[in-house]
């Protein structure tokens, strides 16, 4: 029998170059590789038509996001609303394949009476409610508050509606608890799909510590911001925070001492440089769902992380990192760190954490039998 399967992407998956489009482009060559036949629906917020997704799909298809007011409403979130398209529901409604929704963001059509009788799988990302909520409590911005609170408050609802309209599987073990706390009974836990990355962080010592991650995003520029300020300020020991788009302020404060410094727009490859550099990946964050691919990057490809547990708890990596929550003893973990070599059994460790957990053929097969029973 042909295992077809439709997926609905909440964003064009390709280019790899941001923290939330890996999981969504590299389950696409894994479910292939075990006899998917993939049918991509893709909502277009810009990126454009990619050729290279073809090579993984029979077919692929691209829908504008809406914007704006077009994608107000009362009762639905804005990031489901404005994934809103005719022409993708009636697609879905020529053959009754399964249908894999990549976050919440893609769920419009389990509210569609004429989906009632098909199998319907969601990736959940984040517990988007709360997600929305801690945007809303670090935000400094009046406009970007008020939008957090109300879309955190629609979310709420919503996905207390949708959760037993769908099998749900997690990016870690806390938003899998969180959703069966809403009343979710069919979810279970499936860990990304990451590049083909194997266990490298390089023996001995580093020359700096380093932050990185998309830093025109919030959340990201608040944690960048605070080590600045808060813990690097009075510890002279190198300090890098590299990423995509930082503020001005950011900017400034960056060079506001002689051990601190910024890297802007770096590429691919000079991030994954100074990953491989670094002596200690400082990577606290102040929202706690989901799991932070950069967090995954540097135990992959760096030496010591150092996070605290907003960044780690409930996502499996806890027993790989070290963990510190206030600026003085995130300090005084950094100066420990900073002189102690990366040693053989650090590696050890971290492939006993990491090697089973993202495996993407393992978890692929695992993705076959929860839909076909294969």
């Amino acid at each position: 029998m042909e295992k077809h399967l439709h997926i609905i992407s909440l964003d064009v998956p390709y280019p790899v170059n941001y923290g939330g489009v890996y999981d969504l482009f590299y389950k696409l060559p894994a479910l292939q590789q075990q006899g998917v036949k993939i049918h991509l629906h893709c909502f277009d917020n810009g990126r454009g038509r990619q050729d290279e997704l073809n090579k993984y799909c029979v077919s692929v298809d691209y829908y504008k996001r809406l914007k704006g007011h077009q994608g107000v409403s009362t009762t639905l979130p804005y990031i489901v609303a404005t994934r809103n398209s005719a022409a993708l529901l009636d697609k879905l409604l020529l053959d009754d394949y399964p249908v894999f929704m990549e976050g919440v963001h893609s769920t419009y059509a389990l509210n569609d009476e004429r989906f009632n009788n098909r199998k319907f799988f969601v990736r959940q990302h984040n517990v988007e409610h709360v997600y929305y909520r801690q945007l809303y409590e670090t935000t400094s911005s009046f406009t970007k508050k008020a939008y957090y609170w109300w879309e955190s408050k629609l979310l709420y609802e919503y996905e207390k509606q949708i959760v037993n309209k769908a099998t749900f599987w997690g990016v870690s073990h806390m938003d899998v608890e969180e959703y069966r706390k809403l009343g979710c009974k069919n979810i279970d836990f499936l860990p990304l799909y990451l590049p083909h990355w194997k266990v490298q962080g390089s023996l001995g010592k580093g020359h700096f510590c380093l932050y990185h991650g998309n830093l025109s995003v919030g959340e990201n520029e608040k944690a960048a911001t605070w080590l600045f300020k808060e813990v690097f300020a009075n510890l002279e020991i190198p300090f890098v925070v590299a990423g995509k788009d930082p503020a001005r302020k950011l900017k400034v404060l960056a060079h506001s001492k002689p051990h601190t410094c910024l890297v802007e727009n770096p590429s691919e490859k000079e991030m994954q440089d100074l990953i491989s550099k670094a002596q200690v990946h400082v990577l606290p964050s102040f929202n706690a769902t989901g799991i932070k691919l950069k967090l995954v990057n540097a135990l992959f490809n760096g030496r010591h992380c150092l996070v605290n547990s907003a960044a780690a708890e409930g996502t499996g990596l806890e027993n790989a990192c070290f963990v510190a929550e206030s600026a003085e003893e995130m300090q005084h973990m950094i100066k420990q760190l900073y002189n102690q070599p990366f040693l053989v059994e650090d590696l050890d460790q971290r492939h006993e954490v990491l090697d089973n957990m993202f495996d993407n053929t393992a978890n692929a097969k695992q993705m076959v039998k929860w839909i076909w029973g294969q």
